[in-house]
């Protein structure tokens, strides 16, 4: 069976990489993303899913995501990024949903420093929301979940690398 290393233990991220790309062993490894609790922008979340990838194993696809926030035209935007790197050191890059957040939940994480997830878990009483539906569940009422956005980005991930493979699953 081929290997899939994810650079997180997250429920939510691992049950998108199993849903993502059936026939893989799935296998969560923690690891630093080497940027902030709450990345504030695409570049620093993008950093932190391509730190994710880069320290796990090389004996098969190594898979970093990250969630973070953005700031576009005086609104924050929530934002998830993925990076695969396959065994030969092709570097492939996805990102995904954005919605935008309330002044209430800006505020709270750009003045007061908090982490989104944290945010949320005190704006819905929800516990450990990220490892659940995630402040995307929340604010869609469940329509999308936290695991269907980074199911669409580890599908966007794998299909470049099918492509560089010569297009075949």
């Amino acid at each position: 069976m081929n290997k899939i290393y994810l650079g997180s233990t997250n429920a939510a991220k691992i049950t998108a990489v199993i849903k993502a790309i059936p026939g893989y062993e799935v296998i969560g490894i923690p690891v630093e993303s080497k940027v902030r609790a709450q990345p504030l922008d695409d570049e620093e979340t993008i950093k932190g899913a391509f730190h994710r990838a880069q320290q796990l194993p090389k004996d098969g696809l190594r898979i970093g995501l990250e969630a973070g926030v953005n700031m576009n035209n005086g609104i924050l935007f929530m934002v998830n990024w993925g990076v695969l790197i396959d065994e030969d050191e092709n570097i492939y890059y996805a990102g995904g949903t954005r919605i935008p957040l309330s002044e209430e939940i800006k505020q709270s994480i750009l003045t007061e420093g908090k982490e989104l997830s944290e945010v949320m878990g005190q704006v819905s009483d929800i516990v450990n929301i990220r490892e659940k539906e995630g402040a995307i569940g929340y604010f869609t009422c469940n329509l999308v979940v936290r695991s269907d956005i980074f199911v669409h980005i580890v599908k966007l991930l794998y299909g470049q690398y099918l492509y560089k493979q010569g297009g075949e699953q």
